[in-house]
């Protein structure tokens, strides 16, 4: 993208703060707005050049999905292997976060965890050219989020936190849920890029896209819990599992995690469309934001316990399904085996 429009605005906003006090998120953008946002040069493949940090089992097909779109692309990511199949497809590998921002104009991240989202934006923010806008898609703590965003707009750049929900399938079939937080004008220019994922919906200001996914997280993890829990009743009652699952998917019971894991559970696979250790983290900063709150969520700590548990039997490299796992120790049973 040619950001002359914003480049010249940042020009304008330096001279304003050279004589006023550090700008705040919202007032940097205000001034955005008055400057560039009615006529801004839109978001296209002819004029926007993408930057892809983290192509793990979600940012690799979401990333798959802007390569294809026709956008020049540049990825980083810390096992090459893993970007191989986006560079058998044309993009461009980078040797750190800092040289993905020094070639584009927009840089998505969606990495591990809040070290990792602190390390990899400290690196993109130090050559993100003016204008440039950062985009992390990582579930994070929503504090982060706001440093961040205070960070970019010191640095003439724009954040915006933008986590996702939809699992590994929603990132291959561009179905996912985007939870936004940042300012919504510069939200809205980024339609062409985030409609290629899923669907947005904005949440608010810097950090509440965050506090969004967080709440999604703490719905999942309940979720998780009752269906594997019905499972192993069901088991015990001698029912016919897939029958079972088929017949509760029709009524009220039915949930987008019953859709994606139900069968997983059933065929034994739990390969990983969400890792049991980011899971962990999730619910572990979820936690830690009741607490900050003063708010008490006890299926929100029963959870987070049984799937620490499946950390110390060495599963955390395992889907969140294996949750499955987790609860026939506890009940002596397998539904694999048909024990019990």
């Amino acid at each position: 993208m040619r950001w002359s429009r914003l480049i010249n605005s940042f020009s304008l906003l330096r001279k304003h703060t050279t004589t006023n006090a550090t700008p705040t998120p919202s007032s940097t953008f205000s001034l955005l707005r008055n400057h560039t946002m009615s006529t801004p040069e839109p978001i296209g493949p002819s004029t926007t050049k993408v930057g892809w940090i983290g192509t793990g089992v979600m940012g690799r097909s979401m990333c798959a999905h802007i390569l294809k779109a026709g956008y020049k692309l540049t990825v980083f990511n810390r096992t090459i292997s893993k970007a191989q199949p986006l560079l058998d497809q044309g993009a461009h590998l980078a040797t750190s976060p800092a040289e993905v921002a020094a070639q584009s104009d927009v840089v998505f991240t969606i990495v591990g965890f809040p070290s990792d989202v602190k390390s990899v934006t400290d690196g993109v923010l130090s050559l993100l050219r003016p204008g440039g806008i950062l985009i992390d898609m990582t579930t994070s703590d929503p504090t982060l989020a706001v440093e961040i965003s205070t960070a970019a707009a010191a640095k003439s750049c724009a954040s915006i936190d933008a986590p996702v929900s939809g699992g590994d399938r929603g990132a291959r079939t561009a179905t996912l849920s985007i939870f936004a937080g940042g300012d919504p004008a510069v939200v809205n220019s980024l339609s062409p890029l985030l409609s290629l994922m899923g669907t947005t919906y904005y949440m608010g200001g810097p950090g509440k896209g965050q506090s969004a996914k967080l709440a999604n997280q703490i719905t999942i993890a309940s979720t998780m819990v009752g269906l594997v829990e019905g499972m192993i009743y069901a088991h015990k009652a001698k029912l016919e599992l897939p029958l079972f699952l088929d017949a509760i998917s029709k009524g009220a019971a039915g949930s987008k995690s019953l859709e994606l894991y139900g069968g997983r559970i059933l065929k034994r696979d739990f390969e990983a469309g969400f890792y049991v250790d980011h899971f962990v983290k999730d619910l572990g900063i979820c936690l830690k934001e009741c607490e900050k709150m003063g708010i008490c969520l006890p299926g929100l700590g029963l959870a987070h316990q049984l799937y620490l548990s499946l950390k110390a039997h060495g599963e955390g490299g395992l889907g969140t399904q294996a949750l499955v796992l987790a609860l026939e120790r506890l009940n002596n049973v397998s539904l694999d085996s048909g024990s019990g």
